[in-house]
């Protein structure tokens, strides 16, 4: 059987393929090999971002794979389903390049990516509640977070579909390109990540991870006062020299992730 998971590096961006025909449905494997993907991007110092998007032009993702046989509530290994779901201390941002239809876990996936770019055919829905289900994977949990809540709510009890381009004008997806520019379009993106500071981006990460879901004042007190390791190397780097004095000198930044 082929490998599920197809990889491929260019200049610190890890291109992550789903591929399995033919909706690209998510298996107990498919979501530890797309752990394992995830689990490369963050130990690999010369990697500085992900694109993860499906094989095939229809589908991105249809999610749990039905016809699998395997239990509701399986073990799908240390990132959670599909891998990233659940990987809350990856620190190096996901561009989901979402080609085709982002159904169930597929939306959840994509919802668990940093950044989104829609091909403008896509579509996106959470069909749980219709096959008695619930979308657990964090589909109930970050959806209310993106949309006005009486959207995400309508969705999540109809499964009812959201375009690309309806998508873009809630800002659920930061971009709708045609299908022939997707991966152009998200290469674009990862580069311009790539021309930040590493560890300044780690540290973002870090930072609106801690201080979800908090007041200002107290997520203030969280920036100040919590231990946020990421934080702190940024503060105390060479980076943090490097980027004001390139600045000064007006020339690139040469980054060493120190």
């Amino acid at each position: 059987m082929a490998d599920p998971v197809r990889m491929s590096e260019d200049g610190g961006i890890l291109t992550v393929t789903l591929d399995r025909p033919k909706a690209n449905a998510i298996d107990v494997a498919t979501s530890k090999a797309l752990y394992a993907a995830f689990e490369r991007l963050r130990t690999d110092p010369g990697l500085r971002v992900a694109i993860l998007t499906g094989a095939g032009a229809r589908f991105f993702s249809a999610g749990w794979d039905l016809k699998a046989g395997e239990a509701i509530d399986a073990d799908h290994g240390p990132g959670g389903f599909a891998g990233l779901t659940e990987f809350f201390t990856l620190d190096k941002p996901v561009i989901a390049a979402v080609n085709g239809l982002a159904l169930g876990g597929g939306f959840e996936l994509a919802l668990a990516a940093d950044l989104i770019v829609a091909a403008e055919p896509a579509e996106f829905a959470l069909p749980e509640a219709r096959l008695g289900m619930v979308p657990d994977s964090g589909g109930v949990l970050r959806l209310p977070r993106r949309l006005p809540y009486v959207l995400a709510t309508e969705m999540l009890v109809t499964g009812r579909r959201m375009t690309a381009p309806e998508a873009a004008r809630w800002g659920l997806v930061n971009r709708v390109v045609p299908g022939d520019r997707l991966l152009e379009a998200a290469m674009e993106l990862a580069r311009h990540v790539c021309s930040a500071a590493p560890l300044a981006i780690a540290a973002i990460k870090e930072i609106a991870r801690t201080t979800e879901g908090l007041g200002v004042a107290e997520a203030y007190q969280t920036l100040r006062v919590a231990d946020l390791p990421r934080y702190r190397a940024m503060l105390g780097s060479q980076d943090a020299l490097e980027g004001p004095r390139a600045f000064a000198e007006g020339r690139p930044p040469r980054w060493t992730g120190r």
